[in-house]
């Protein structure tokens, strides 16, 4: 089997002397959607930024595309293909759709902008149709769906999204997961890491559970969705 696309071995990080990852190995295959899930303060944020470059490892590894990329600057993550949409959004409510996205595309992509954009409006028609419009007027659907086309302007490899459902109705959440999947079909793998887990288990090929730190079970979505044990343990379902 070829080098996974992402790679975390051993990962060990915290903020000052807190230690939040307490060994934690994980892969995504190019192409392919890993779901992470856990309840709040499981670390699923520590290990997003950790990853993207935000947070620096303690001890352990990360490789993504064959190259060690522990101790690289996030801009120069960016710049591999690694895109990571944070949760809540973070857009800029005082620019237009359209500007937000071109920002996007600013250390990546960036002399395919236009044709990137229209393809952000195909998945996105909504983004379209508002495209002049100030971000911070949109619905919070709509906010969510202008971060993630931001995210796909710079031409990820792989796409992190972290807690992209988080404070949507659940018609939203039910079109979110449909987008998500379409995003993937043009062949971009996706490191969907979320609370809402009959969902997540729905369009992910393998999930991790994140309880304290460490990763206590994975395995394929099909064997976490039908173990009983497993989801009353640890997914309070």
């Amino acid at each position: 089997m070829a080098e996974p696309l992402l790679t975390v071995a051993g990962l060990h990080t915290g903020y000052g002397a807190t230690e939040i990852l307490r060994g934690v190995d994980l892969s995504v295959q190019a192409g392919e959607i890993v779901a992470v899930l856990g309840s709040n303060g499981a670390g699923k944020s520590t290990l997003n930024r950790t990853i993207s470059g935000v947070v620096r490892p303690w001890q352990g590894s990360i490789r993504f595309a064959g190259v060690p990329i522990g101790a690289a600057r996030p801009a120069d993550i960016v710049a591999r293909g690694l895109i990571h949409v944070p949760e809540g959004r973070r857009i800029f409510p005082n620019m237009t759709v359209r500007e937000n996205l071109d920002l996007g595309a600013y250390r990546r992509g960036r002399a395919r902008r236009r044709i990137n954009r229209n393809k952000v409006f195909s998945i996105f028609p909504r983004l379209a149709e508002r495209h002049r419009q100030y971000a911070g007027t949109l619905s919070g659907g709509e906010q969510q769906m202008l971060a993630i086309g931001r995210g796909l302007m710079a031409e990820p490899r792989l796409l992190i999204l972290d807690e992209p459902s988080l404070g949507l109705s659940p018609l939203l959440v039910e079109e979110l997961f449909s987008l998500i999947k379409t995003i993937n079909a043009e062949g971009i793998a996706l490191l969907l890491v979320e609370q809402n887990v009959v969902q997540s288990l729905e369009v992910a090929r393998r999930a991790y559970i994140l309880d304290n730190g460490r990763f206590v079970l994975q395995g394929s979505a099909a064997e976490i969705r039908d173990n009983p044990d497993l989801k009353r343990a640890y997914l309070g379902m």
